[in-house]
């Protein structure tokens, strides 16, 4: 099996952090919102014997720099660009999750000469609807809770009472091991910054702010396919349906046990899929 290792390159003056294993047609992944390249890491050892895959910590995130600065959706996909640029990588199958979703479609919108397939997952500009835990987030004061609700001393408590819960047989699903991952990373202050301002060039108190309708008819003659999970409690399933008038002809398909992680609730199955979805000479 093959073994995911980042690498570090500097863009913009700062380091990036990435992953990059594989040969061939080349898949970039884009995590969501406190994610990281390792939210990939299994669908990378699996699809690396037929495909190059890249996958990097976008800038405030993983291991890659947080620097005070830009992190709209366009920046985000412009380091993705510049990323491609140095690894010499001239066209992609583009899939992201959440925000990467939302990052996904703005690349795709910039330079759509680069992008042959579009997989989006729980993606974010679809709709104004989100959580009111991250609607909460973008409250003015929210950098003043961060360091509370996020503190080392609050998360080993809850962690001895989830381990306690799982030798009695009770375990996490897969969106909250991954809200507990996430948290994680917002135990310093550079991380809680990058976070905030990340979420809030995305996201006010009323829902998502970025919308991805005005340009999805640019779009419409790239293959795409959506993937949701029916119990999403971040981003409502729904979106996907309704994403069909803006990408006629998409393929739809909803995980009926999955929550805002389809690709990590089931990932065989998702591993399946994308393989089927990038192999389509029809798609």
């Amino acid at each position: 099996m093959t073994t995911v290792t980042p690498r570090t390159l500097e863009l913009h003056g700062h380091p990036l952090s990435y992953a990059d294993v594989g040969a061939g047609p080349a898949v970039l992944f884009v995590h969501g919102l406190l994610g990281s390249h390792q939210h990939w890491a299994h669908l990378m050892q699996t699809l690396a014997a037929e495909r190059r895959l890249i996958a990097p910590d976008l800038f405030g995130h993983g291991a890659s720099a947080k620097p005070v600065g830009d992190y709209s959706l366009g920046a985000h996909a412009a380091t993705l660009r510049d990323l491609l640029d140095r690894l010499e990588v001239a066209e992609v199958t583009l899939v992201g999750h959440s925000l990467g979703g939302g990052i996904a479609m703005q690349f795709s919108y910039l330079f759509p000469e680069r992008v042959k397939r579009l997989v989006l997952v729980s993606s974010g500009g679809l709709g104004r609807e989100l959580s009111p835990l991250l609607r909460a987030a973008a409250l003015p004061g929210a950098e003043l809770v961060l360091p509370v609700i996020t503190s080392r001393w609050l998360r080993q408590r809850t962690a001895t009472l989830a381990g306690g819960l799982a030798r009695l047989g009770v375990r996490a699903s897969a969106d909250v091991s991954e809200a507990w991952r996430g948290l994680g990373c917002l135990d310093e202050a550079e991380g809680r910054r990058a976070f905030l301002a990340t979420l809030r060039s995305v996201i006010d108190p009323g829902g998502q702010t970025v919308t991805a309708w005005d340009h999805l008819p640019m779009a419409a003659s790239v293959p795409t396919m959506l993937v949701w999970g029916a119990k999403d409690r971040i981003i409502p399933s729904w979106h996907a349906l309704s994403a069909r008038t803006g990408f006629p002809g998409c393929r739809v398909e909803i995980f009926q046990r999955a929550g805002h992680f389809p690709h990590l609730a089931e990932p065989e199955r998702f591993a399946a899929l994308l393989q089927e979805f990038i192999a389509d000479p029809d798609a």
